[in-house]
């Protein structure tokens, strides 16, 4: 028997031994193919290689992979692992077919119910969710099996404590393994990130002044030049493009700058209402101009000390994107300032354009925007800024639902 269990537990962790040899990335953990396709070869195997007990019953661990693309996926992950299930079951005949189609109806229509809840709890929560959902499994299949005796014997008593033991033990070994995944991906993934802004912030130290002045100097010419009366028409139109071009790039090197280290003159410790009723007055115009009204909602008496400057930027940034994600159909954003466990929780939701998975992965990296004018140095400010503050970004977003921005601020 512990040779069966054994080799069970290898069809189980197949699929988490695949994912970290050949596609240990963020961008792949949810790729609805690799889940459905490994999995179902660790259900299929688990039926084909079931658990012999030496008291003459059998059972398998089909139903731990089911489970877990449950509960990762949602519905419409576990679905084609739910026809595979029952289309094998029906292959193999015998007694049970319809109870077991009944079954794993049951478990369809239950667990991945929970599926959202699953992803935003936190690593503890998941394995008590998980162990969970076995037992309901397990307890719901086995009065299922209840039904096939006449008198609960000795015997099924036996294979009741196996099967609920060895489901509790193996969902927890794989949810555990799943979670360290998920944390060496999102640890290498924000170190990364945290080298990139690194990179970024001490090179715009050292060339941003640099650039700066000459930029002032040839902008000032230029003014001097535009207001002769030697020059043609012709001459002063490009003469304005070139001042157009320089106000560009002067705007290009103030985003370098913002990288900077924060500046002790410019700090505060506050709950930043000040500081989100500033940005909002200064954003009110564009927002009216886009037929936008903002939605303030403040309820944080929490403190932090910060960039005044900084902060005030990127949350510009952060909103201003929202208004431009509405601007072709107009709305409500919503702005919400609150405390949750000594932190400031900051969350910006519009109801624009929205973002695909692979757009949400590319923000904050340099020159990635998902506007066709944007140079992506905007975000990138905002998510090196948060990062300084140990902060973290979360950005829930839907193609044309909207976006969500969550910035978490621990004091």
């Amino acid at each position: 028997m512990l040779e069966s269990i054994l080799i069970n537990i290898l069809f189980l962790i197949f699929p988490i031994l695949i994912f970290v040899i050949f596609f240990d990335s963020r961008r792949h953990f949810y790729n609805q193919t690799f889940l459905v396709l490994f999995s179902t070869i660790s259900m299929i195997l688990c039926m084909i290689y079931p658990i012999k007990l030496e008291i003459g019953f059998i059972f398998d661990l089909r139903y731990i992979p089911f489970i877990i693309v449950a509960l990762y996926g949602g519905y419409q992950k576990v679905i084609p692992l739910f026809m595979v299930l029952n289309f094998y079951r029906f292959m193999i005949g015998g007694d049970g077919i319809w109870q077991s189609f009944l079954f794993s109806t049951a478990i369809l229509l239950v667990i991945p119910f929970f599926h959202r809840r699953f992803l935003k709890a936190n690593t503890k929560k998941r394995l008590y969710m998980a162990v969970s959902a076995a037992l309901f499994t397990m307890i719901l299949y086995l009065a299922t099996l209840s039904t096939f005796f006449e008198e609960l014997t000795r015997e099924y008593w036996t294979l009741a404590t196996y099967s609920l033991i060895t489901h509790v033990i193996i969902i927890s070994l794989n949810v555990l393994m799943i979670e360290k995944v998920i944390s060496n991906i999102n640890n290498r993934e924000s170190f990364l990130h945290t080298e990139r802004l690194h990179v970024m912030s001490e090179l715009s130290a050292s060339v941003s002044h640099e650039i700066r002045n000459p930029l002032t100097v040839t902008n000032g010419f230029l003014q001097l030049l535009k207001e002769s009366k030697t020059i043609s028409y012709d001459e002063k139109v490009f003469i304005d493009y070139s001042l157009l071009e320089l106000e560009r790039a002067e705007k290009i090197v103030s985003d370098f700058l913002s990288y900077g280290k924060p500046q002790s003159e410019n700090m505060v410790n506050s709950n930043l209402k000040e500081d989100m009723e500033y940005v909002l007055n200064i954003l009110g115009p564009y927002a009216n101009m886009n037929q936008v009204n903002f939605d303030f909602r403040f309820s944080n008496t929490l403190t932090k000390k910060y960039d005044q400057n900084q902060i005030q930027q990127s949350m510009i940034n952060v909103i201003k994107n929202g208004i431009e994600s509405m601007k072709e159909t107009g709305g409500t954003l919503l702005i919400t300032v609150t405390e949750e466990q000594r932190a400031i929780v900051i969350q910006v939701q519009d109801y624009g354009v929205g973002m695909t998975s692979d757009e949400i992965l590319e923000l904050g990296k340099p020159y990635y925007s998902t506007k066709t004018e944007g140079t992506g140095l905007g975000m990138l400010m905002v998510y090196g800024t948060i990062s300084k503050l140990k902060g973290k970004i979360e950005v829930v977003s839907e193609k044309h639902k909207g976006t969500t921005f969550i910035i978490t601020l621990p004091v």
